[in-house]
């Protein structure tokens, strides 16, 4: 590494959206910043955040986050923010292009998959997603459930 390049910034996960990844199938994953108030920061590092329905739609050439509900922060009082306020995401205009038409294909919507921070920054991965039919939800179930019986069944033989 060279005087010039900076080190790259660690993550710290602050929530994963467990119930997207069960319910979509993740075509593409992309990071993007958001734009954040002060008290909104400090709530997400207190991993006060839910996923709940939230997803990301265009509103003319930018792109914009709905129904993510960060709590409100406690000791701020009456200068707190809106919990669920539309926030907007940064993108380049080459990515948000790209992007644009991607989703105009039939079937996919973009959602938040994690938050995290880079950094000082607080990011949004978001996933490109396509709706999974309940077979393959099925699957999931068993595949998960299959696992677990073999941890266990692991941890037994082991004794």
């Amino acid at each position: 590494m060279t005087a010039k390049q900076a080190a790259p910034a660690k993550r710290h996960p602050v929530a994963h959206n467990k119930k997207a990844l069960f319910k979509y199938q993740v075509v593409e994953k992309l990071e993007a910043g958001i734009e954040l108030l002060g008290t909104e920061v400090k709530s997400l590092r207190d991993h006060q955040v839910n996923f709940t329905d939230s997803y990301a739609r265009f509103d003319g050439r930018e792109l914009f986050l709905f129904n993510l509900n960060i709590a409100v922060y406690e000791p701020a009082s009456r200068m707190n923010h809106q919990p669920t306020r539309v926030r907007k995401l940064l993108l380049h205009r080459r990515e948000l292009e790209r992007l644009a038409g991607k989703l105009r294909l039939k079937g996919f919507t973009l959602v938040p998959v994690s938050i995290y921070f880079s950094g000082p920054w607080a990011k949004v991965e978001m996933g490109l997603v396509s709706a999974k039919n309940a077979g393959d939800k099925r699957r999931a179930i068993m595949d998960r459930e299959s696992k677990r019986d073999l941890a266990r069944a692991r941890k037994y033989r082991d004794r």
